[in-house]
């Protein structure tokens, strides 16, 4: 068995092995290209296949921070393994531990003493380890050292007929006698809205409006709230991915946290969806209370990440 960097000529197999392995998770080739390989911080030497003669059987992929991500910085001791498989056949034959070693000593070499599995911001492939589709990938990196973290849930909705609850209107009504405008984004609000998500919550937020904003579909895909000065006071959107079904982020200002503002965009979201012909609504990854939260607007989990780490 031969393990050696990556090279664009393995290209294909990495895909059609993956697809193999990882087949709850199968990508295309342009997927495997946009969120791998012209990541803005690929880095060959983080990156290896096994071969068995000219067969690709195995797989690595990690991250180190070359460049900076917004307010996160270079994140100088962390390191992400993006995704680790091995060809079913090929399995406990110490395949799969040969590659962990391999991409754990290149990160060490660039100064990682904090390792994550996937939640690699902004071009995640996986929010944490599955335990029920990739049962296997937990067994593994529990004997490896990592240590399991807090759960993730990824939720969805079936959007048919929707229409927003009574109680949900009662409450849009209350709000709107307070003097809360809930309306679909409009371009006149752009550099309020990317101030108030960069001061809010963060630049990763600001970023995903961003870019829809760039892409010209803002005023199709979010909504915003405004207060009695006419201020900013919340936002939802969708489709950050491109995927016009994702839902994600929304976000209330913390002064305004108590009116029930969230569950009335939520709802107008799914309404708004569901009249543009979306039936169904989902998003990645949300906590304990977050599942909680949106079990109330009829949302259910369909799929569960658990956190990994290891401290070197």
């Amino acid at each position: 068995m031969l393990i050696v960097n990556y090279k664009q000529c393995y290209e294909k197999q990495v895909v059609d092995c993956w697809n193999r392995c990882c087949w709850y998770d199968a990508i295309t080739i342009p997927k495997f290209r946009k969120q791998a390989l012209f990541d803005d911080n690929f880095d060959h030497n983080l990156c290896f296949v096994a071969l068995d003669d000219e067969k690709l059987v195995g797989f690595v992929l990690a991250t180190k921070r070359k460049f900076p991500y917004l307010e996160r910085g270079i994140e100088p001791t962390k390191g992400w393994i993006n995704v680790i498989f091995v060809d079913k056949e090929y399995r406990r034959k110490g395949i799969g531990t040969q590659l962990l070693n391999c991409v754990e000593s290149s990160l060490i070499e660039r100064g990682v003493t904090d390792i994550i599995l996937g939640a690699y911001s902004p071009n995640y492939f996986f929010a944490g380890l599955d335990p029920i589709h990739h049962e296997e990938a937990c067994h593994f990196f529990n004997s490896k050292g990592y240590l399991s973290g807090a759960e993730h849930f990824s939720m969805n909705r079936d959007l048919h007929g929707f229409q927003m609850s009574q109680k949900v209107l009662e409450k849009k009504y209350e709000a709107e006698c307070k003097g809360f405008k809930f309306i679909n984004f409009e371009y006149q609000y752009s550099l309020e809205l990317l101030e108030f998500l960069k001061n809010e919550f963060g630049g990763g937020w600001k970023r995903n409006a961003l870019i829809s904003m760039q892409n010209e579909n803002a005023e199709d895909v979010m909504l915003i709230v405004l207060d009695k000065e006419n201020q900013i006071c919340g936002f939802c959107m969708r489709m950050i991915d491109g995927n016009p079904m994702r839902f994600g982020p929304i976000g209330i200002a913390e002064s305004v946290r108590n009116e029930g503002i969230g569950g009335i965009l939520i709802e107008m979201q799914m309404y708004e969806m569901s009249k543009k012909g979306i039936y169904h609504m989902y998003f990645i990854t949300t906590d304990e209370p977050g599942r909680r939260y949106y079990e109330r607007h009829g949302m259910s989990v369909f799929r569960t990440f658990i956190e990994y780490r290891k401290d070197l």
